[in-house]
């Protein structure tokens, strides 16, 4: 017998997530053979979202560097094997080499201006992981978020399954290029006032969208916080 979480409909494939999936191979966009076809926007397999920009023009630079370090792919520093020292029990909260480099490059890549302190990093195996992971620690079952719409339809899995939080939608209009309005904030979280609202969530760039929020928005959500009992 599984479990009641194993059954719900929103942690495969009749999820969201998975139905756009499905319906795009039916339907793929083609500019030229079918140019009324979906686009896919919604997956993370999308290599047009932002959100994953960085990732797929890290793989020249990635292959480059793998080519001129050869001892990184055989699991050896200057000809001597490490592999013990990686395959062992690391630190849980994520190698400290790595996230000091990790501090480093994450300064050097916004001019120095901002530092960030390798001891307050937690490394984790994806977006994902790091996103349910916050849901356990900030949030108990029940619990609600505010989250701009269109969002990626993989959060309704990825934050609510196992971790029993609402996603209550901001809904943003296309009228106005989807930015979140004041209105549309105020609305969402009158609808939500009937469940212990903990926040709201940004993903910026949005995904599906690769848009970022203007200052304006970003006011209005931190004027929300204030205004609304979600810092408490």
């Amino acid at each position: 017998m599984l479990s009641s979480k194993a059954m719900l409909d929103g942690n495969g494939e009749e999820s969201p997530y998975f139905q756009g999936w499905k319906e795009y191979e039916k339907n793929a966009y083609d500019d030229v053979k079918n140019p009324t076809g979906i686009i896919q926007m919604g997956l993370a397999e999308n290599q047009g979202s932002n959100i994953y920009l960085f990732i797929i023009l890290s793989l020249d630079l990635l292959k480059t560097w793998i080519e001129k370090n050869q001892d990184a792919t055989r699991l050896t520093n200057n000809g001597e094997s490490v592999f013990r020292d990686l395959a062992l029990f690391q630190d849980y909260h994520g190698l400290p080499a790595f996230k000091n480099v990790l501090a480093e490059f994450m300064a050097q890549i916004r001019g120095n201006k901002v530092s960030f302190d390798p001891r307050k990093l937690v490394l984790m195996a994806g977006a994902t992981a790091a996103s349910e992971t916050l849901m356990f620690c900030i949030a108990e079952h029940g619990d609600a978020f505010l989250l701009p719409t269109p969002y990626y339809p993989g959060y309704d899995r990825d934050l609510k399954w196992r971790t029993g939080v609402e996603l209550v939608p901001i809904h943003c209009l296309s009228s106005n290029g989807f930015k979140v309005t004041k209105f549309a904030l105020e609305e969402a979280y009158q609808q939500a006032k009937k469940l212990s609202l903990k926040g709201v969530l940004i993903t910026n760039p949005s995904n599906t969208l690769g848009t970022t929020m203007s200052h304006v928005e970003l006011d209005d959500h931190f004027y929300c916080g204030q205004e609304d009992p979600l810092n408490k």
